[in-house]
Formats: C-alpha cells, structure tokens, sequence
C-alpha cells in the first residue's frame, strides 16, 4: 500500500479551512479510515493527516523549549500520525486521537532521544538503556538492591550480552568537555587531569623482546652479547675478557644475533596471534 503523504506544517491553512481533530465526527473519521484500508484511497489518507495535523501541533506544543524548533517537532510528530493511520485497528471501536496521541508523543521522545546522545547509537539499543534505567529502578526498590545482568536480561527477554552493549553505550549518552571544571572545587580545565604518554611505554615491548632473544642463546653467547651491546666493550676488548680471538668474537657475534632476530620474530607473532 503507498506510504507516501507530503506534510507541511511551516505553512498552514486557514483555521477555518483547517479543522480541530476534535471536530471531525466519528462517522465521518471511520469512513476516511476504512476507505483508506479497504481500497488504498490516498485521497483519504491525505484528509485524515489534514484534519488532526492541529492535534498534532498540540502534542508537539508541549515538547516545545527543549532545543529543538515546533516546526520541527511537528514534521517529526506527523510521522507518528502517519503510522498511527496505518496501523490503526477499526474493529476496536476507539476514536483516532486514542490511538494516535501515544504514536505521536512517542516519535517527538525518540526523536530527543536521538539527538541527545554523544555518539550515534542504534536505536534498539538507545531503547534497551532506557528499558535498563527502568527496571533498575523498580527492581532497586522492591528488592533493595540492584539487578544482575542476568537478571536484567531474563526480565527484559534479551540476552546478557545485549544487556552489556547497551550499558556500554549508555556511556555516550553524553559526552563531557575537557574545558569544563575539574570539580566544584577545583576551577582548572578537566583535561589537566589527563596523563600524558609515559615515553617508557615505548620501549616496554622492545625489553620483552630483548629478553626472549637473549634466552635463546647459550651462556657463552649471551655473555658476549651482553658485553657488547650493553656495557659497550669492542670486540678486542670481549676477547681478551672471554679468551677467545677478534676473529672467533666477531663470528659468535653474527651468530647470536642471528638468534636473537628468529628468536624475536616468532615472539612478535605469538603476541599478535594472541
């Protein structure tokens, strides 16, 4: 069935030409109704949207002063008329206005919802937070305490792990500025705080390394590695320490370096198949 009605609230029609919702009659809402879910007339559809967009206007009146434009609010609440037309039940016997205030209310809160948040979250999760904050509340003051995760997720149908993308989310709910007050107390900028990269944290992995290289060699090895690289003797100098040639310290130096790079190359892949 088309969806499609173009609705313009910035430029409304006469009052007189444009009645309350209250005055259409119920007789005369029920055959727009059934004529657009009987036969598709979207000339129906377009009459019904036409005459409650004053009702409409009324819901998004009280959500007015929260940031957001009426216009706007309007434009977002008529999409809630247009699904209340749509899904409305005609064998239930109920007035439009019933069905629709809480369609229309509902899409202006979701909207908020929307815009409010840091970062942009899925709406089924910005939803699951709010059912989250709820049930705490309830579930806090009936049994004095706060919900499990698996207690969260039994009441709410949802799995644990839902539960936690949602509580996780709800983190970015609102996003906080390094410029803003430490604490009441404390005037200076909260990006102050903030740490500072520790130029150590460079050389943490590199150390680590190190050490796997220098346990693949052998005593002998290690020694002369160590004593070159690290208390900065030359090879003559290691020789005379060890008893061995320039010649022979020079081959064992290639050698164990050699070690130490495959020895350090594996590391560096179990660490990042890990």
């Amino acid at each position: 069935m088309p969806s499609t009605v173009t609705v313009s609230s910035s430029t409304p029609r006469p009052a007189t030409a444009l009645p309350a919702a209250g005055r259409i009659g119920a007789a005369a809402e029920r055959a727009l109704l059934e004529r657009w879910h009987a036969t598709g007339d979207e000339s129906a559809r377009a009459e019904l949207v036409e005459r409650f967009m004053p009702f409409v206007r009324r819901i998004a009146t009280g959500f007015a002063g929260r940031g957001e434009p009426l216009e706007d609010l309007i434009q977002v609440g008529s999409v809630g008329l247009l699904n209340a037309i749509d899904r409305f039940d005609i064998s239930r016997g109920l007035r439009l206005t019933t069905f629709a205030a809480p369609n229309i209310s509902g899409e202006i809160k979701r909207h908020f919802r929307d815009r409010s948040w840091a970062m942009r979250v899925p709406r089924s999760i910005q939803e699951l937070y709010a059912a989250v904050n709820r049930l705490n509340g309830q579930f806090a003051s009936e049994h004095g305490r706060s919900p499990t995760v698996m207690e969260l997720a039994r009441a709410l149908g949802t799995s644990e792990e839902q539960i936690l993308e949602a509580v996780e989310a709800g983190r970015n709910y609102r996003a906080a500025s390094l410029d803003a007050p430490a604490s009441g107390e404390d005037d200076s900028p909260r990006g102050e705080a903030l740490g500072v990269c520790d130029p150590g944290f460079a050389g943490v992995e590199t150390r680590a390394e190190l050490r796997s290289g220098l346990a693949a060699l052998e005593d002998r090895e290690r020694q002369i590695i160590l004593l070159r690289y690290s208390a900065g003797l030359s090879q003559r100098d290691i020789a005379d320490r060890v008893g061995l040639s320039q010649m022979h310290v020079s081959r064992l130096l290639r050698k164990a370096v050699a070690e130490m790079r495959a020895a350090m190359h594996v590391c560096a892949e179990q660490a990042v198949g890990s």
